[in-house]
């Protein structure tokens, strides 16, 4: 089994944590594949794609991967850039996925309607791992070291999550966070002097993975719970993930089967990709409830609860 580290020349938060990382020892050149993808090889393990178009358009590497060479993929860890309105230095890390939309629905970034990627179990390891390495090279309180919600493609099937470097051109090219990218990666992975982080077992101790539904892209109120326990994560639903149609006024408490949306299908692909991704894990479904209205959150816990999707409050995931 490999980890593909997907990045592509055509964005510098992608390729200069790609170059970080191949000048550390070890590399050894490797196949090219379909659509003229370069690669690079670090023992057994580890592999470095590298491509010249966006990274969202090359759907199913993992699979195109496996058709070239006959090694089976375990996960990708795609390097990117991240854009955001406030321009603020970040270092991020998310699932992909868009679980909320329909068949005919326009993709802005890639990926297909009612689709979630399942999400990579390094996920909440890493980001205590990046925040621990961010600010041992004084990146931090510059660059905020966050979650983002479930976004984007490209499709994959394998379990997965972007890192990006945001948020402006001035940030995507930073040395010192392609560094410090590349270094997560590297330890993360089990190559430092350290031993790998983030590695799930179906007889592992602990667990409880979250599966976060609601709020904005940031997900602030389910970091509050990450960052405080170090927990497992799953999806991220932010609330632009989750389309609910008002059903107007009303006198009595409305079932959540008349409200109309894709809010259902978003959070049963959601949970069903991070169960995958978890063999044997719990699945536990964590609201911010005060980004919802209450007819909102009172149909979310409905569908929950018919689905047997658990609700975890902060205390729950200790």
């Amino acid at each position: 089994m490999v980890t593909l580290v997907v990045a592509t020349t055509a964005d510098p938060a992608s390729i200069n944590p790609a170059k970080a990382l191949l000048a550390m020892p070890g590399w050894q050149p490797g196949p090219t594949i379909e659509g003229g993808i370069r690669s690079f090889k670090n023992g057994d393990s580890l592999r470095l794609l590298e491509q010249d178009s966006s990274i969202i358009e090359e759907d199913d590497l993992d699979l195109r991967w496996e058709a070239a060479t006959g090694e089976s993929v375990a996960e990708l860890i795609f390097l990117s850039r991240h854009v955001a309105v406030s321009t603020r230095p970040a270092l991020t890390i998310h699932p992909i996925g868009v679980p909320h939309l329909r068949d005919g629905d326009v993709l802005p970034q890639g990926g297909k309607p009612g689709w979630a990627a399942p999400p990579c179990p390094r996920i909440g390891p890493w980001l205590m791992l990046l925040n621990k390495i961010a600010r041992s090279h004084n990146l931090v309180p510059e660059f905020e070291i966050t979650l983002e919600a479930t976004h984007h493609g490209p499709i994959t099937t394998k379990p997965t999550m972007f890192i990006e470097i945001g948020s402006t051109e001035e940030y995507w090219g930073r040395e010192d966070a392609a560094r410090v990218v590349a270094l997560l990666v590297w330890e993360g992975l089990g190559l430092g002097e350290s031993p790998a982080v983030g590695i799930w077992s179906s007889t592992t101790e602990r667990k409880k993975v979250l599966l976060g539904i609601g709020g904005g892209h940031y997900v602030p109120r389910h970091m509050d719970v990450v960052l405080k326990d170090g927990i497992w994560v799953g999806h991220l639903l932010s609330g632009y993930s989750l389309p609910m149609e008002d059903p107007g006024q009303s006198k009595g408490k409305i079932s959540f089967d008349k409200i109309g949306g894709t809010w259902k299908e978003a959070i049963k692909v959601a949970f069903d990709a991070t169960k995958a991704a978890f063999p044997n894990g719990e699945i536990i479904a964590h609201l911010d409830h005060k980004s919802f209205k209450s007819w909102q959150k009172n149909a979310i816990i409905d569908f929950l609860g018919s689905q047997s999707i658990k609700i975890g409050k902060p205390a729950d995931f200790c």
